[in-house]
């Protein structure tokens, strides 16, 4: 019987991680989760903080495949955190990298973001993997950085580089603005997106977790990109009318005219919530589709699971 291979997951007590290092440990991985504190796991390595210095070398020992997850997510006043960002995001994601070719490891995953595209491309065609960057917020640009360098190391090395440009990922725990749409549709919270006439891309984490699994299975080229989502691909009122399907409740949507309710988001500073809610992000996944993979789970499979394991 061969050995099983090794993957280092990074982020792994995060949401997307808790979904994915299960997945695969089902699909025959020994998973060591590189995380901040000691835990009781024999399996964890701590590494402290993600950063330019972190020290990886007990982390990367007999790895096969990294999972990079772990990133400086979306705050509040990203204008006074530039140095986090490019730490943490761009500096740190490359150091990991560099370290893991140096070890013999012989694929990384870095799952990355569909706003290092932009946040909406109304009246656009859908974005596909080839389309020049056009990142939007300290976030979306510093995954874009990021992309560069890793391209750049795959092409050095005898290492495969994954990139995987999610949209929004919805899921068990997931937080941020599908956490807060959940608890306003289980409150029966009147909504006003009944006139919201646009496409959006989702991704449930189960989904996510399936194709990690099945890249890290089917290796292919030194570096690829892939935009990677739930085949449907629905409006803001059919997301929430879906979303209540699943929670067995009845959506209370209203229409308020979208131009009235882009300025009222607009002028109380939700200009990113304007993009998510009111705009169009269409995405063209027949690169992912070639590759014989398929979302095992449709977007109402993946609302239920999503809500069945949220609890109340």
């Amino acid at each position: 019987m061969s050995e099983r291979p090794t993957a280092l997951v990074t982020g792994a007590s995060g949401f997307v991680g808790r979904h994915i290092a299960p997945e695969l440990a089902r699909h025959g991985w020994t998973v060591r989760r590189a995380v901040r504190e000691r835990s009781e796991d024999g399996n964890d390595v701590v590494i402290g903080s993600l950063g330019p210095e972190t020290g990886w070398h007990q982390a990367l020992a007999g790895v096969d495949a990294v999972v990079h997850l772990a990133a400086r997510v979306h705050h509040q006043h990203e204008e006074h955190e530039v140095g986090l960002y490019r730490n943490v995001n761009i500096e740190g994601t490359l150091h990991l990298a560099r370290c893991a070719a140096e070890a013999g490891v012989k694929d990384f995953i870095f799952v990355s973001t569909i706003l290092v595209h932009g946040r909406s491309n109304n009246g656009r065609v859908p974005y596909c993997e080839d389309d020049v960057l056009t990142p939007r917020g300290l976030y979306g640009m510093s995954k874009a950085a990021a992309e560069v360098g890793l391209r750049e190391i795959a092409g050095t090395g005898g290492m495969r580089v994954t990139v995987i440009r999610p949209p929004l990922i919805y899921g068990a725990g997931a937080k941020g603005n599908f956490a807060l749409l959940e608890k306003a549709v289980k409150r029966g919270l009147p909504l006003p997106f009944a006139q919201v006439n646009n496409r959006r891309a989702f991704l449930s984490v189960d989904n996510l977790a399936s194709f990690i699994v099945y890249r890290l299975s089917h290796p292919d080229g030194n570096f690829d990109v892939f935009l990677v989502a739930d085949d449907q691909q629905v409006s803001t009122p059919e997301f929430i009318m879906r979303l209540a399907k699943a929670a067995q409740t009845t959506p209370r949507l209203f229409r308020l005219p979208p131009r009235l309710l882009s300025a009222l988001l607009k002028i109380s500073g939700r200009r990113e919530a304007n993009d998510s809610l009111l705009g169009s992000l269409e995405l063209d996944l027949s690169k992912v589709g070639r590759t014989g993979w398929r979302p095992p789970i449709d977007l109402d499979e993946g609302l239920r699971r999503a809500l069945s394991g949220n609890g109340d």
